[in-house]
């Protein structure tokens, strides 16, 4: 897992942080969210953003970052069967639910001592993150509360050692 090469060109490519999000794209996992919080921590310092998945939304979330002027720092390369290497190269993962059966996502890229933000859904973030403690929880939709949980983690990681020891018992 750790050993495989990096496919994605914009991972450790150079100093400019990329931000993941990663699940089907369609409504539940609501990814307009993350480009419209996006636009705003990309408006503030340079940064990249890539989506993995594949889903009814692929042309929807693209149009908003067209019409947000930001597609040139977006890329959705679709699904991956291996999605560790990305998070595990990325500065920052996102989870942007609007709800969630058990956000399995969240705790892997934990356990590979990779920074998140998560909204607050139902079900999971908010024991994965111990109320907030963690990482940071937004509310569901509030992109404008993302971007800034999002600039807050860019400019102050927590240690990989906290956050893989905080899913240790999953």
């Amino acid at each position: 897992m750790a050993n495989q090469p990096v496919e994605h060109p914009w991972l450790k490519q150079n100093d400019t942080p990329v931000i993941l999000g990663a699940g089907r794209l369609t409504r539940q996992k609501d990814f307009f969210t993350l480009i419209k919080a996006f636009s705003l921590v990309r408006a503030t310092m340079p940064c990249r953003l890539i989506i993995l998945g594949k889903g009814k939304d692929h042309n929807s979330l693209q149009n908003l970052g067209r019409d947000l002027g930001i597609e040139d720092d977006i890329d959705l390369p679709g699904f991956t069967p291996n999605p560790y290497m990305y998070m595990q190269n990325c500065d920052v993962f996102v989870l942007s639910s609007a709800w969630e059966g058990s956000p399995n996502v969240l705790t892997e890229a934990l356990a590979l001592g990779t920074p998140v933000v998560s909204t607050d859904c139902p079900s999971g973030p908010r024991e994965i993150l111990k109320q907030g403690q963690v990482c940071p929880l937004v509310d569901v939709g509030d992109f404008r509360s993302m971007a800034r949980a999002i600039i807050g983690i860019l400019k102050n990681p927590p240690q990989k050692s906290i956050l893989m020891d905080a899913v240790k018992e999953y």
